[in-house]
């Protein structure tokens, strides 16, 4: 869906106070979702749920609330970009668009205070809030991702899977990139931002979210899927003036692929070569005095920012894997 891009800005139109809808994407979210739904209401004039083959009622819950429903075709390779651009497909007009994962619920007040940030920046084309995780206590990776959503205040270069965006500036870069498994909204911002537009991070309670994860194994494949999308966006437009994830991609393949494989090429030679591996803790150390104001999560961010370039290493190596043997990976989840 992904259209030829306009190097010319935006005219951008005012701040209506009324058109604002929401796409909804979800499978099998169950009481999330439902909490999803009602948390919209009265923030957004309508809904639309895009089910990818829910077996849990998550289809008529969505119609009890209210939602249009659109099944997306599941004959077809699945990702959150092709889900997006199905509910987009059903709306037109001037406004703006909440996009929205089934497994968050929208703070009060969100919608208010998105439309006044768009009114303050007339360039703005997107714009997006504070996500927070609903059980950071509940493991160290959920808190990892609560930490990871807390992204600097002003203007930045990409949102997440949330955020409230101008629906003809959406619209006129041809949505999201339906073949990309991870990193769709970086990518989608990148090429608005060369339309022309802005996107801002502002300093509101904008969703909670629920990673629920609680085994390391969900940390070690999300963290595999974040290496693909920093391949796949560098092969994308690492070229350009962004240099986009050239440097994620890079510091995977350092510090994931090289120190380990340097090691047990010097160890081969030498047990000495080993100690190359003392790299990694030397550089959770720095990380940790680094974020040393934020205690004990500061800490624990170091280590699995270290342990995490070995699955994102990984990721890297698989994309360009598959990339050379001319196939398309499938979606990596972690729930």
């Amino acid at each position: 869906m992904v259209g030829a891009m306009n190097s010319a800005p935006h005219s951008l139109s005012p701040v209506p106070s009324a058109e604002v809808d929401a796409v909804v994407i979800g499978r099998n979210e169950g009481a999330r979702l439902v909490a999803c739904l009602a948390s919209l209401q009265g923030q957004v004039r309508r809904v639309v749920y895009v089910d990818s083959g829910s077996t849990d009622g998550s289809v008529q819950a969505a119609r009890a609330a209210g939602a249009e429903v659109v099944a997306l075709d599941m004959t077809l390779p699945f990702t959150a970009a092709r889900a997006r651009n199905a509910g987009l497909a059903r709306l037109s007009g001037g406004g703006f668009v909440q996009l929205l994962d089934g497994d968050c619920e929208l703070q009060p007040g969100w919608i208010g205070a998105a439309l006044r940030a768009f009114a303050d920046h007339p360039r703005a084309v997107v714009v997006c809030g504070r996500r927070r995780e609903r059980h950071p206590g509940a493991s160290v990776w959920n808190r990892l991702c609560d930490r990871e959503w807390n992204t600097p205040v002003g203007q930045a270069t990409a949102c997440g899977g949330d955020a409230l965006i101008r629906l003809p500036a959406l619209q006129a870069v041809g949505g999201y990139r339906e073949d990309l498994i991870a990193g769709e909204e970086p990518e989608l911002c990148l090429r608005l931002r060369r339309a022309g537009g802005e996107v801002w991070r502002i300093d509101e309670e904008m969703t909670l979210h629920d990673a629920a994860m609680t085994r390391i194994s969900q940390w070690w494949q999300r963290s595999r899927r974040a290496g693909h999308a920093f391949a796949e966006g560098a092969a994308l437009h690492g070229r350009g003036p962004e240099r986009h994830w050239v440097a994620e991609t890079r510091r995977a393949l350092v510090w994931g692929i090289g120190v380990p494989l340097a090691a047990a090429l010097a160890g081969l030679f030498h047990p000495a070569g080993w100690l190359i591996l003392l790299a990694w803790p030397l550089q959770a150390a720095r990380l940790a005095w680094r974020w040393r104001a934020e205690g004990r999560t500061g800490a624990e961010t170091a280590i699995f920012t270290v342990l995490g370039k070995l699955p994102e290493g990984l990721g890297v190596l698989g994309y360009w894997v598959n990339r050379l043997r001319g196939r398309r990976r499938g979606l990596i989840e972690y729930k």
